[in-house]
C-alpha cells in the first residue's frame, strides 16, 4: 500500500529553475519515483546536465529554456511541454533569484522589480498556464492536480535587508492559499514548501561570511545547512496520491530554525 501511494509512476511534473539547487533535488527524488520530469531553466549547459541526470533514472526527462519572468516565454515553455510530454500533474514553481541589500533604503526600484519579476511574477504565471491545462483537463472527466511553490522562511520572519525577496515569498504564500480553495472543486492541491539555510550556488557568497555563518548555523538545531536532498522526501509526498487531502499549506524544512 504505502510504495503504490507514493510511487509516481506515468506522472508527469514540471519543476521551474529545475536545473539545479533545491529545484534538481526535488525533481531528482520525483524521477526516482517514477515521474516524468520537465525542467525549466535558463542556462542551456545546466538543462542538459539535469536532463541527463533525471534521465539515468529511465524516465522521460526533457528541458526547456524559459525566463519566468517574461510572460510569452512561460505560455510557449508550457506549450512545448504539453507537445513532448501530453500533460502536466504537477507543477513546482521553485525558479527565484536572492535579494540581499545593505539595507532596505538602498533598494532601487529596479532591483525590486528585478526581484518582484521573477520570484512573484514567475509564480504567477507558471501557475496560471498549468492551471488552465489542469482546468480543462477536470472538465473532460481527468480532474486532479498538485501545484506547489517554493517559498522561504523570508515569507514569515523579518528578513532584514531582504525585504524585496520576503514580499516575493509572502504574495507566494498568499497566492497559494487562494489557488488552494479556488481550485479544489477541480482535484488540484496547492501548497508551498518554506526552506530554511540551504547549501546552493545561490547561498554560496553568504554562507562564506563567517560572521554570518556561524551565527546562523547555531540556530538550526541538527546544527547543520540543509541540502537540496533534504526536499526529496516532501517532493514525492506533495506529488503523490498520500497528500491528497493536504492542501492549503506552508511545509517547513528548515533543520528546526524556526522553532528555535
Amino acid at each position: 500500500m504505502a510504495e503504490t501511494m507514493f510511487d509516481l509512476t506515468g506522472k508527469v511534473v514540471l519543476v521551474t529553475g529545475g536545473n539545479g539547487g533545491i529545484g534538481l533535488g526535488m525533481a531528482e527524488a520525483m524521477a526516482k519515483a517514477g515521474a516524468n520530469i520537465a525542467v525549466w531553466g535558463t542556462s542551456v549547459d545546466k538543462n542538459a546536465a539535469a536532463e541527463e541526470t533525471l534521465s539515468a533514472h529511465g524516465i522521460k526527462a526533457k528541458s526547456f529554456i524559459c525566463n519566468v519572468a517574461d510572460h510569452e516565454e512561460v505560455n510557449a515553455a508550457f506549450g512545448k511541454t504539453l507537445e513532448a510530454f501530453g500533460r502536466v500533474d504537477g507543477c513546482f514553481a521553485n525558479a527565484g533569484v536572492s535579494g540581499w541589500s545593505s539595507s532596505f533604503l538602498d533598494i532601487t526600484p529596479e532591483e525590486w522589480r528585478r526581484v518582484l519579476s521573477v520570484n512573484l511574477d514567475g509564480a504567477f504565471y507558471t501557475f496560471q498556464a498549468t492551471l488552465r491545462h489542469m482546468v480543462e483537463r477536470a472538465k473532460v472527466g481527468d480532474p486532479g492536480g498538485r501545484l506547489v511553490g517554493i517559498s522561504s522562511l523570508a515569507s514569515v520572519s523579518g528578513a532584514a535587508r531582504n525585504e524585496h525577496y520576503g514580499a516575493t515569498k509572502g504574495g507566494l504564500n498568499a497566492m497559494t492559499y487562494a489557488l488552494a480553495v479556488e481550485f479544489a472543486r477541480y482535484g488540484v492541491t496547492a501548497n508551498n514548501i518554506l526552506p530554511g539555510w540551504i547549501e546552493t550556488d545561490m547561498t554560496q557568497e553568504l554562507f562564506a561570511n563567517e560572521q554570518f555563518a556561524a551565527a546562523a548555523k547555531g540556530r538550526v538545531p541538527v546544527r547543520r545547512w540543509g541540502v537540496p536532498e533534504d526536499f526529496a522526501g516532501v517532493a514525492v509526498y506533495l506529488m503523490s496520491d498520500a497528500s491528497a487531502y493536504h492542501t492549503g499549506q506552508c511545509l517547513m524544512v528548515d533543520g528546526g530554525y524556526w522553532r528555535f
